[in-house]
């Protein structure tokens, strides 16, 4: 059974930083894209950043390049958030690629290709 345990959320100031940790079981790790995604109350959940399951590509959306970056090991997948905004207050989601050993560039981002998720963490910027 695949299980993802997201930890790291915490209330933090704007301008402050978190790390993001997502710890799967359950399935060949080193052989999954995975994916970070949040949502926000009153939205809908969205991409925010993925990783290769050779850690050698990566993607991120237009609104955290240059401020997150998403890593792996060989047990988890990071994700470190600097320069945090009001704006990315949200629970921060990670989730599984649904193909073995496939990276696409033009669908990392869509929810539909994830198919196992964890249950979340809550990340809330105070200003």
């Amino acid at each position: 059974q695949v299980q993802l345990v997201e930890t790291g959320g915490a209330l933090v100031q704007v301008g402050g930083s978190l790390r993001l940790s997502c710890a799967p079981s359950g399935l060949m790790f080193s052989s999954y894209t995975m994916g970070w995604f949040r949502q926000a109350p009153g939205k809908e959940r969205e991409f925010v950043a993925a990783i290769s399951w050779s850690g050698g590509r990566t993607s991120y959306a237009d609104s955290v390049k240059g401020r997150f970056t998403i890593s792996r090991d060989n047990a988890k997948m990071y994700l470190q958030m600097n320069s945090l905004k009001p704006e990315d207050t949200a629970v921060y989601y990670c989730a599984v690629y649904g193909s073995f050993r496939v990276w696409d560039p033009l669908q990392v981002g869509a929810l539909r290709k994830y198919n196992y998720w964890g249950q979340g963490t809550q990340v809330t910027v105070s200003s």
